[in-house]
């Protein structure tokens, strides 16, 4: 399999999934312990979560596990919060604080696995962006994660069911983030705007609204729309479908900016 699926399409909206692979290269899972092999931080089920609710947008997914590396850190490995518990440019521990690791990777292999995976996946989205651009005047990168609604460790409490990242306000148009906000507030789930998860390196790096890119992060707490926050992380179809909804919502908002953004 390759590291990076990629699907054209004609809109100017892409897709960016850099956290529901599951791939492990043998070396990858010949290190990792019983606790990593579970790759419990995946963003699980978030390509069928979206499969289908803007056919003619783009897609670039990653398809090797955030343990193999976090395609949505800075590849410096600098932290996105500092002062505040978080993982790295390739994880030690699960969001529980959990060692992942029989053998840690040194320095000399996480580079290798930057420049096998990491470096092709933002080169992959780069493209994808700049072909849009083109195509478009513009591009609008939406960046699909998912993680658990209750982890200590990263937060307190329990995470609100949508939460929007625009790099407090920076990373896109006005229009674009008062837009997403308003359709997740009128929706039945519960939604923050640059709460915790104020959106990592990839809307941090690429959302440039004077450049004509514009980048919004939504964290979806995983318990809006699967069975349980568990293994096997079935989705629900209930939730998953009421979700859908509230997503196709938050797109459309997104389309109706087009015009004012061309």
């Amino acid at each position: 399999m390759e590291p990076v699926y990629v699907t054209e399409g004609t809109s100017p909206l892409i897709l960016a999934q850099p956290h529901s692979g599951t791939l492990l290269p043998d070396d990858v899972l010949a290190a990792l312990n019983q606790e990593g092999r579970k790759l419990l931080d995946t963003d699980w089920r978030i390509p069928e979560l979206y499969e289908g609710l803007v056919p003619e947008a783009s897609v670039v997914r990653a398809n090797f596990s955030r343990y193999v590396i976090d395609a949505n850190r800075p590849p410096d490995g600098a932290s996105l919060y500092p002062g505040q518990n978080t993982t790295g440019l390739v994880p030690l521990t699960t969001f529980d604080d959990r060692p992942i690791w029989l053998n840690a990777p040194d320095d000399a292999e996480i580079e290798r696995r930057r420049v096998a995976f990491h470096q092709p996946y933002h080169a992959t989205l780069l493209a994808e962006i700049e072909r849009v651009r083109v195509q478009h005047g513009f591009a609008v990168l939406y960046d699909c994660h998912s993680i658990r609604s209750n982890i200590p460790y990263l937060f307190e409490g329990t995470l609100p069911d949508l939460n929007i990242g625009t790099n407090s306000g920076t990373s896109c148009a006005v229009a674009i983030e008062r837009g997403v906000a308003d359709a997740c507030s009128a929706s039945p789930f519960t939604s923050v705007l640059n709460g915790r998860f104020k959106g990592g390196w990839t809307t941090r790096h690429y959302g440039q609204p004077e450049q004509g890119v514009h980048a919004v992060q939504m964290e979806i707490a995983q318990s809006a729309y699967l069975e349980t926050e568990a293994p096997p992380f079935v989705l629900s179809p209930t939730r998953s479908a009421e979700l859908r909804t509230t997503l196709s919502r938050v797109f459309d908002a997104i389309q109706q900016t087009f015009g004012d953004l061309a």
